[in-house]
């Protein structure tokens, strides 16, 4: 299983250090360690960017909750 494959199985935290670990080897790593860096900054930033989106979406509908209804007068 490639690492892209685990990406689903990654927690928040794990998705978010993974990319931080890609995108500082895209700059100081070898040739073979930018590449691979490269290869997966893509679905990293998207899972990323769709774990981010989650737990807004979370968060507002929790708050929501919480809000006291307005009532008609």
């Amino acid at each position: 299983m490639s690492l892209i494959e685990k990406i689903p199985l990654l927690t928040d935290d794990e998705v978010i250090n993974l990319l931080e670990n890609a995108r500082r080897l895209q700059t100081e790593g070898d040739e073979k360690k930018q590449a691979q860096a490269a290869e997966l900054i893509g679905p990293l930033e998207e899972a990323a960017a769709e774990r981010r989106a989650a737990r807004m979406a979370a968060t507002q509908a929790k708050r929501a909750a919480r809000r006291p209804k307005k009532r008609a007068a």
